[in-house]
C-alpha cells in the first residue's frame, strides 16, 4: 500500500471511486484498508441479495485483476 506505482495509484482511485456510490447506497457496510504489518489489504463488508450480485459487483471493479478477492457469507446480529 505504501509503495504503489503511479498506475496502481490510479487503479486505486478508479477502486474507491467506484465503490462510493455503494458505500453511499447501503449496499457497502464497511469499507476501507486494513493496516496489517505483515503486508496491508482492504476489506469490505456488504449487503447483497445473491451471489450474482456480489459477483457482478467484483467483476465491475476497477482493481479487478489487481486485488484477488475472498468471500464469506456472513450473518449479522443488528440493533433494530
Amino acid at each position: 500500500m505504501m509503495d504503489m506505482t503511479a498506475e496502481e495509484k490510479s487503479v486505486m482511485q478508479k477502486h474507491v471511486a467506484y465503490w462510493a456510490p455503494y458505500v453511499n447506497d447501503g449496499t457497502v457496510i464497511v469499507l476501507g484498508p486494513v493496516m496489517d504489518p505483515k503486508g496491508g489489504y482492504g476489506i469490505a463488508i456488504v449487503r447483497v441479495d445473491n451471489d450474482e450480485h456480489l459477483q457482478q459487483l467484483l467483476t465491475n471493479d476497477p482493481a479487478n485483476g489487481m486485488n484477488s478477492y475472498e468471500c464469506y457469507p456472513m450473518r449479522a446480529v443488528t440493533k433494530q
